[in-house]
């Protein structure tokens, strides 16, 4: 047929024909713009992209030697932050440790304000004005109210130093070691009967346990300032350790052999161990214990939260140790 070639299946419509093959190479972004098809190179690293976390928190994650922490949980040595009027009041009342008050630009001053001022006046603490964009990325954008504390990582003790510490005073040791307690409120308690009833420090594990943050501080009613807390990687074997130093372990268990008020062991150098009020101890830093101690309620069903127990039996030792 002469002409051009009609299109298939539809062949009797006016104009149908079927374009001939080649037409512009340059037209369309292959070919007059193929260069803007081109790659941009590799993917910035995450520290370089403005907007991303590590960026602005200013840690490369691919830095040999400094690996950011995973996602959802905080560097074990991270300061923290304590944001809102009442919270940096109640704080500083409570003497916690802060390196630096921050305000925001052109806050409205009401009386929680101006008492945050004196207290950090008279403690001597070094107050910045920042912009509130600024307060919203240091806090990871908590409710700060225009103010917060940034408190320094607290300053642990060496497991081994408790124990040294009781021998320059020349005292059977008396420590405490907190087992899965992850109520920092509770470790607070604790730390408040340790100083209380002459403890010479207070072991907690580093993992699954609560550690020594603002609100331990502010339960521990300042007693966290006169009390060293050591913390250690593996609860268990610090416990044989201090076995082999000479110390009994005596865990407190619903269960025990012996009742608070029959131990005789109280005055001889001593670990007492206290577990969390749902679980108790561990299997095997029950395992561990020479002895177990239990404190006789009259009820059953009832029990007894970490700090009120621990203040119970650190109460009888300390009786026992006054009257010997």
């Amino acid at each position: 047929m002469d002409g051009d070639p009609v299109m298939a299946g539809n062949s009797k419509r006016q104009g149908a024909v079927r374009k001939k093959q080649g037409g512009n190479p340059t037209a369309g972004s292959g070919g007059r713009r193929r260069k803007a098809l081109g790659g941009r190179g590799p993917t910035p690293k995450a520290v370089e992209r403005e907007g991303h976390k590590a960026h602005r928190q200013g840690r490369p994650e691919d830095k040999p030697g400094r690996q950011a922490p995973p996602r959802g949980r905080r560097s074990p040595n991270a300061a923290e932050w304590v944001a809102g009027r009442n919270s940096v009041v109640e704080a500083l009342q409570a003497g916690i440790p802060v390196s630096t008050m921050y305000v925001a630009e052109q806050i409205e001053r009401d009386d929680r304000i101006r008492e945050a001022f004196r207290l950090g006046a008279d403690r001597g603490i070094s107050m910045l004005e920042v912009t509130r964009h600024e307060l919203d990325r240091m806090t990871d954008r908590a409710v700060h109210q225009g103010i917060a504390l940034k408190v320094p990582s607290y300053d642990y003790a060496d497991p081994h130093e408790l124990v040294e510490r009781a021998r320059e005073a020349s005292e059977p040791a008396l420590l405490v070691a907190l087992d899965s307690v992850t109520d920092p409120r509770n470790l607070g308690a604790v730390i408040r009967s340790a100083a209380a009833f002459r403890v010479h420090g207070v072991v907690i594990p580093e993992r699954r346990a609560a550690g020594m943050t603002a609100s331990a501080w502010k339960t521990s009613a300042g007693a966290a300032a006169r009390v060293p807390v050591a913390q250690v990687t593996n609860l268990t074997r610090q416990l044989v350790d201090y076995q082999a130093d000479g110390l009994m372990v005596a865990g407190l268990d619903a269960d025990g052999t012996v009742e608070m008020a029959d131990v005789n062991f109280a005055t001889e150098p001593l670990v007492l161990v206290v577990g969390s009020e749902g679980k108790g101890m561990s299997r095997l830093v029950r395992d561990t214990c020479d002895v177990l101690v239990r404190i006789p309620m009259a009820s059953t069903t009832e029990s007894l939260n970490a700090g009120v127990a621990a203040g119970i039996a650190l109460y009888e030792i300390d009786r026992r140790r006054s009257v010997r």
